[in-house]
């Protein structure tokens, strides 16, 4: 018998309140409480020295927030931009309060609240991605879909520490060559 996603982690609620989205040809969602807002994909700044999951930059009336392209994050292929192309900002929580952080998807399909008993917990083989981005799995329209742990796939302390350590192997290679 399988195990099902606990409910304190819908807020001690019985259902887990998300937004769907399409990645590549997959379903996932990511709980609504971390989405700030969707926006329309409008263009991006490119930052040199960042991790390779890091598209770049947007200017969010008047803040600089960083773009995350989750696929590439997953460990596949850049997303590649078309007219559904848009940015969810998320405000995760960090080490020095909540940070704003953009992820790039392919399409946003609704907003949707899963009953907890729905939910099965995360499978130990078969996922294209970490276990621990995934929260659970959900059927929908007869479509699997991958309930993100945004804490654990976004972690800022994770992601600080990846371009850090770019900028450092990059500043090491600049040392050398001099």
């Amino acid at each position: 018998m399988k195990e099902r996603l606990d409910a304190n982690d819908a807020k001690h609620t019985n259902k887990f309140h998300c937004v769907t989205f399409i990645l590549g040809e997959d379903l996932f969602g990511i709980q609504i409480n971390f989405i700030r807002e969707i926006i329309e994909f409008e263009g991006i700044t490119h930052v040199p020295m960042m991790p390779n999951f890091v598209r770049g930059i947007i200017n969010l009336r008047g803040s600089v927030v960083p773009v995350i392209d989750l696929s590439v994050r997953f460990g596949r292929e850049l997303t590649v931009l078309k007219p559904s192309t848009c940015v969810a900002i998320l405000s995760l929580p960090g080490l020095e309060g909540y940070s704003e952080v953009g992820i790039l998807l392919d399409a946003v399909c609704e907003v949707l609240e899963i009953p907890m008993e729905d939910i099965d917990p995360t499978p130990t083989f078969g996922a294209r991605i970490r276990g621990d981005f995934i929260q659970g799995i959900a059927t929908i329209e007869e479509r699997f879909a991958i309930l993100l742990n945004v804490q654990r796939a976004l972690s800022v302390a994770e992601l600080s520490a990846m371009a850090e350590s770019v900028m450092q192997l990059h500043f090491a290679d600049d040392t050398e060559v001099a």
